[in-house]
C-alpha cells in the first residue's frame, strides 16, 4: 500500500493532488520539484498503477513486488532502480534481520519500495524534511540519504557483533570449557548470523562503486563525492563483516582442537584405570582356576601374598600414569 506521497520543491514539502497523475504532472512542471511515493510490500494490482504512471520497466517491476532480491543497481531509460537490504540486530537473541528496500528514481519522482520491517526509507523522508536544502537537489539525494542510512547501520550493526563475538569467545577460552555441544551451536548460529550480514555488506560494493564513478543516469558528477563517501564506509563494513568470519571459523577450529583434547583425556584415563584393573583381574582368574598343584595354594601366607602382589603392581602402575599426566 501506499505509505506516503508528497511533492518537494526547493526541498520543501508541498500541497499534493490525490489524483497520482496530476502529482506527477504538477512535480514535472517545475525543474526544481519532484515526487516521492513510499509503497510498503504492495500488491501486483496495488503497484501496477504507480508503475503505469511512472512508465517502470516490467523487469524492475517485478523485482520489486516479488522481493529476495541481492543489492544491486540496474539501470534503465526511464529510471534508475537500486536494491539495499537494511540490516536490524537484535542484541537479546543475537539475531541479524534483514528486509529490502527497492529505490526507483527518474528525472522527477522517487518510488520506495519496502519488504520487511525496516523502516529506513521512513525515518529518511523524516530527516530529510528538516534539512531542505539536502532534498533540493532532487531524485539522486533521496538515494544518497537512503544509501548512507543503511549503510551506516551496517557499521553499527558490525560493532555489536563484535562486541558479542567477543564474549562468546571468551566462554570457549574459559578455563572450564563450558558445555561443548551448546557452544557449537551457539557458534554456528553466530556465524549464520555474520553470513546474513556478509549477504546485505558484500553485493553493494559494486553498486556504490558506479554511483561513486559517476557513470549511471539520474546521478550527476555532483553526486559522486557522496557516494565515494557511502562506498567508503561500506568497504569498512565488508571489512569487519571479513573479520568476524574469520575470526568465527578459527574459535570454531580452537573449540573443535579443544573437545578433541579432552577426549584424549578421557581416554588415557580410563585406559589407566583399566590397565590398573587388568593386573588384579589376571592374578585372581588365575587362582581362581582351582588346579591342585599351583604355587603357594596351600601355603598359609598365599592368600594375603596375592593380595599385596595386586596392591603393589596398582601402586607401581598408578605411579607411572600419574608422572606422565594420563591421571
Amino acid at each position: 500500500m501506499i505509505v506516503d506521497c508528497a511533492i518537494y520543491q526547493d526541498g520543501r514539502r508541498t500541497k499534493t493532488p490525490d489524483d497520482l497523475s496530476d502529482a506527477l504532472a504538477q512535480a514535472r512542471a517545475s525543474a526544481d520539484s519532484f515526487i516521492w511515493i513510499g509503497l510498503a510490500e504492495p500488491t501486483e494490482r496495488e503497484f501496477d498503477r504507480v508503475a503505469t504512471e511512472f512508465g517502470l520497466h516490467p523487469l524492475a517491476v517485478e523485482d520489486a513486488l516479488k522481493a529476495h532480491q541481492r543489492p544491486k543497481l540496474e539501470t534503465y531509460r526511464e529510471a534508475l532502480f537500486t536494491v539495499v537490504k537494511p540490516l536490524s540486530y537484535d542484541d537479546e537473541r543475537a539475531q541479524v534481520t534483514a528486509s529490502e528496500l527497492m529505490v526507483f528514481i527518474g528525472d522527477a519522482f522517487v518510488v520506495t519500495v519496502r519488504h520487511g520491517d525496516a523502516h529506513t526509507a521512513a525515518d529518511v523522508r523524516s530527516r530529510m524534511e528538516d534539512r531542505p536544502e539536502v532534498l533540493g537537489h532532487g531524485p539522486v539525494a533521496v538515494l544518497y540519504a537512503i544509501c548512507d542510512a543503511v549503510v551506516d547501520d551496517y557499521l553499527d550493526i558490525a560493532a555489536a557483533l563484535q562486541v558479542d563475538l567477543e564474549e562468546l569467545e571468551g566462554q570457549v577460552f574459559a578455563p572450564s570449557g563450558g558445555d561443548s555441544s551448546r557452544l557449537a551451536s551457539v557458534i554456528y548460529a553466530f556465524k549464520r548470523q555474520v553470513m546474513e550480514f556478509r549477504r546485505a555488506t558484500a553485493p553493494l560494493s559494486e553498486p556504490m562503486d558506479r554511483l561513486a564513478g559517476g557513470s549511471v543516469p539520474f546521478a550527476g558528477e555532483h553526486t559522486r563525492p557522496f557516494f565515494r563517501d557511502v562506498a567508503d564506509h561500506l568497504s569498512r563494513a565488508n571489512e569487519a563483516g571479513d573479520g568476524l568470519d574469520r575470526l568465527l571459523s578459527d574459535i570454531l577450529a580452537a573449540h573443535l582442537t579443544q573437545v578433541g583434547v579432552r577426549q584424549n583425556d578421557d581416554m588415557r584415563k580410563i585406559s589407566a584405570w583399566a590397565a590398573m584393573a587388568a593386573v588384579p583381574t589376571m592374578i585372581a582368574g588365575i587362582y581362581g582356576m582351582n588346579f591342585d598343584h599351583m604355587p603357594e595354594l596351600h601355603q598359609i601366607w598365599g592368600y594375603p601374598a596375592a593380595l599385596a602382589l595386586m596392591a603393589a603392581v596398582v601402586f607401581v602402575l598408578h605411579r607411572q600414569f600419574k608422572r606422565r599426566g594420563w591421571l
